[in-house]
């Protein structure tokens, strides 16, 4: 027999009970939990305890989400909330964010993005009651400035990852306030800050070395000095996005092959001025890279395949759309390369004039590919699609066949307008 001591510290079924749909409760979404909370006053009790409010996720109510809401929930969670999106959220402001902050100190991740009401204030709220945070999205918030930047840097040492892409008024004061006191970032994406200069990135690249992602997208001032000292500074860095960065030149490829080899993913994009000789360096250095985007690089032949097909193995994604040099014969050894078996799935050759059925079968034995991109391929021909298929079944092939122009009629002048004119 037990002891009544020993008896009295048995949980009954009933408390089984109990525990086991709290521990229920802490799985479920926003919506099942709010659903579950009008079943029973207890299970009202349960489903609205702040430690089953965790993460939250409001993106799919944002157009019905205003300030007062956010109020409450963070009246309910507490110091419980560690991460909460409010992407799209557009009737979300400052004062909201306030309260927010005040009493969700042990936030650890937020998304605003898109949350156009919000201004600097709200990153005074964060950098006053926040110490915590680490990831902080506010692209498009388009009042943020400087002094946002500064506040952050103040209040917030352990961010590692901020997206202010779209925020036009940030300049290279900004940056400079914001990485002396954010030394540990990881992620740093600044795609449309147009007023972005070299300067700005010598301060990153100073100040960040632990960088692992850095997206300059459209930053249309940098040039090869800027981005030379972040390859030197950051050589942690895998994933850099310089699309439309059209300053730059093969000085940028050889510094990320000789500071950078854990590269993974390289975005470059209208980047107009790199050529084989650039991409020679990096492919003989950065031999993990996975995904590449050299979109109207249009400078680059097949000698940039070669490089790519014996030094990436690791290779998946690739876009080559544009690159109006490329041939069958480059395409030839990317299908006999390294990636080619196990690893490549994507490929674009939209607009790559020379490329014909050759480069199809060439193909064949990419057993991984699933998708590939033939927008303005003249010479690809849908028998030569079918003979892919029969070898890919699954794979999704975009591809678009322009309608035959008639010749122009016997004996009579030249049409003065294409059928299409006609049809209109």
């Amino acid at each position: 027999m037990y002891s009544s001591e020993y008896r009295s510290s048995i949980p009954t079924d009933k408390q089984l009970a109990y525990i086991d749909t709290e521990r229920i409760f802490s799985f479920l979404d926003v919506v099942t939990l709010c659903r579950c909370a009008q079943v029973s006053r207890a299970w009202n009790v349960l489903a609205l305890d702040g430690s089953n409010w965790q993460r939250i996720d409001l993106f799919d109510f944002q157009r019905d989400i205003e300030g007062r809401v956010v109020e409450n929930i963070s009246k309910r969670c507490g110091g419980f909330l560690r991460k909460l999106s409010l992407r799209g959220c557009l009737g979300v402001g400052d004062n909201a964010l306030r309260t927010f902050a005040q009493n969700c100190r042990n936030i650890e991740v937020l998304n605003l993005n898109g949350c156009t009401k919000i201004t600097d204030a709200t990153c005074t709220s964060l950098s006053k009651f926040c110490s915590k945070l680490r990831h902080l999205d506010l692209a498009s918030c388009t009042s943020i400035t400087n002094l946002s930047l500064k506040a952050l840097s103040e209040g917030c040492p352990l961010l590692e990852q901020l997206n202010i892409s779209w925020c036009d008024q940030v300049t290279k004061d900004g940056i400079q306030a914001l990485v002396r006191g954010c030394g540990g970032l990881k992620a740093l994406f600044l795609k449309g800050c147009t007023q972005l200069e070299d300067e700005a990135l010598k301060y990153i690249g100073a100040h960040c070395p632990e960088l692992v992602t850095l997206n300059l997208q459209t930053c249309l001032q940098i040039t090869d000095d800027g981005l030379i000292t972040i390859c030197r500074g950051c050589h942690k860095l895998q994933s850099l996005c310089a699309s439309g960065c059209s300053n730059i030149t093969d000085a940028i490829l050889n510094a990320l092959g000789q500071n950078c080899p854990r590269l993974r993913i390289l975005e470059v994009a209208r980047c107009s001025q790199l050529t084989d000789v650039g991409f020679t360096t990096l492919a003989r250095n950065c031999h993990e890279l996975e995904k590449m985007d050299l979109e109207e690089c249009v400078q680059i032949t097949d000698s940039t395949l070669i490089q790519l097909s014996i030094h990436c193995p690791r290779l998946q994604v690739l876009s080559l759309s544009h690159c109006e040099l490329i041939t069958d014969d480059g395409i030839r050894h990317l299908g006999n390369g390294a990636c080619a078996h196990d690893r490549l799935e994507v490929i674009e050759l939209d607009n790559c004039p020379l490329i014909t059925d050759a480069s199809l079968e060439h193909l064949k034995s990419c057993h991984s590919l699933e998708r590939i991109e033939l927008y303005d391929c003249q010479q690809i021909t849908r028998a030569g699609i079918k003979r892919l298929r029969t070898h890919l079944p699954n794979i999704k092939v975009h591809a678009y066949f322009a309608p035959v122009t008639p010749p122009p009629s016997v004996g009579g002048s030249r049409q003065r307008f294409c059928r299409c004119c006609i049809i209109l």
